[in-house]
């Protein structure tokens, strides 16, 4: 009995720290990617597929349009434009964003590891700035307040000089091997736009489990010569292997229940046995086959409910502890962070307890008809 509890508890244990884990390694690295790069991108509908943006005028319209419709959060225009940076006899190619005052610096703030985001409140000053990840500030031992040199390779070759503002840590080697954040008029003028010319619109939306309807729906009201692009569009590697996480999670789910289910066969089995006499007597009493059954059914169903409760203990205690302490670390160059992220849901905790405690009794009815198979006199006679 013991060791069909103690199965019952680990199995349960064990599937709510799957699911709990699961759905927090793709939270974090889902609000990592999209923190940075948004959920949704709008750019020129053309055939570039570099880094150089494709310029095309702001459209307030659109903007209105978009904002208007409650998927949608934020409608932010920025720019893109590939340099090197020399600086401490290292060079580094990157990727300038150019961003202007109307960003959501929100998530940034919360990665910023020193210093602070471009103000624009001086749009001349505001283009002398630039932001860096820690992994650049590290590779051209860099730090805030040091200036630079940034070369845009370009006919004729334009070179500017930055003051670090801030450093941040994503911590998606994507984006911090790759991009800095600096001025979008900046970039407007390297690449001699026209005035108000951007090179794409970034989008948040409200709901990211919508992200793929609310850009059907932007396609409606988008320019002709504009398109939208996902998050998952742009990440494909990193959203193809949040994917096979689910995959993994029903795998262990499966094997846990399995588990779960063959122990109380196993303890079922052994209550019958021990009970074979009873069984004799209670049929010698005019008790029915399934009046038996339903007495050694219900003494099942208060095993599985301890081991339910302890399982729950387990698996919700461990997952507090880890959630306030970060005691389990990871390799962040292998997992995006250094610690296992957990996160806990309510329905799915429920449904976890509710279809073990069910699948677990609808199995154990057919080795409860074993009790139809034990004779009154028989058994009696084994007394």
């Amino acid at each position: 009995m013991r060791i069909a509890i103690i199965g019952i508890m680990l199995g349960l244990g064990v599937m709510i720290l799957s699911l709990a884990i699961v759905k927090g390694f793709k939270h974090e690295i889902r609000e990592k990617v999209r923190g940075f790069g948004g959920d949704i991108r709008i750019v020129k509908f053309d055939l570039n597929s570099s880094y150089e943006s494709s310029p095309f005028a702001a459209d307030s319209n659109f903007v209105k349009r978009a904002l208007k419709s409650p998927l949608i959060t934020h409608v932010m225009p920025f720019a893109t434009k590939p340099g090197i940076i020399k600086a401490n006899n290292e060079i580094e190619g990157v990727v300038l964003k150019g961003v202007d005052r109307s960003y959501d610096w929100t998530y940034l703030k919360k990665m910023m590891v020193a210093g602070d985001v471009i103000n624009f409140a001086d749009s001349v000053e505001a283009q002398k700035e630039i932001m860096l990840s820690q992994t650049t500030a590290n590779r051209l031992k860099l730090k805030v307040g040091d200036k630079l040199l940034m070369y845009f390779v370009q006919e004729p070759l334009r070179k500017r000089q930055f003051k670090i503002k801030g450093i941040f840590d994503i911590g998606v080697e994507e984006v911090d091997k790759t991009f800095v954040i600096g001025s979008l008029s900046l970039i407007n003028r390297l690449n001699n736009w026209k005035p108000g010319d951007i090179g794409e619109y970034e989008l948040r939306v409200a709901d990211f489990d919508q992200v793929n309807y609310a850009a059907n729906k932007l396609n409606d009201i988008l320019p002709v010569k504009l398109r939208s692009y996902t998050v998952a569009e742009d990440y494909p590697a990193i959203f193809e292997w949040l994917n096979l996480l689910d995959v993994n999670s029903v795998v262990m789910l499966v094997l846990m229940v399995i588990v779960a289910v063959i122990n109380m066969i196993s303890a079922l089995l052994i209550m019958i046995l021990e009970r074979t006499a009873m069984i004799g007597m209670f049929k010698a009493m005019g008790a029915t086959n399934w009046n038996i059954q339903k007495v050694f059914l219900f003494n099942a169903t208060y095993l599985i409910g301890l081991g339910l409760l302890l399982g729950n203990m387990l698996g919700l205690g461990l997952g507090f502890f880890q959630n306030e302490t970060h005691f389990f670390k990871l390799d962040r160059a292998s997992y995006y962070m250094n610690f296992v992220p957990v996160e806990f849901n309510v329905a799915d905790i429920l449904m976890l307890n509710a279809g073990t405690m069910i699948i677990c009794l609808l199995v154990l009815i057919i080795p409860s008809t074993l009790v139809s198979k034990i004779s009154p006199v028989k058994a009696i006679r084994f007394k």
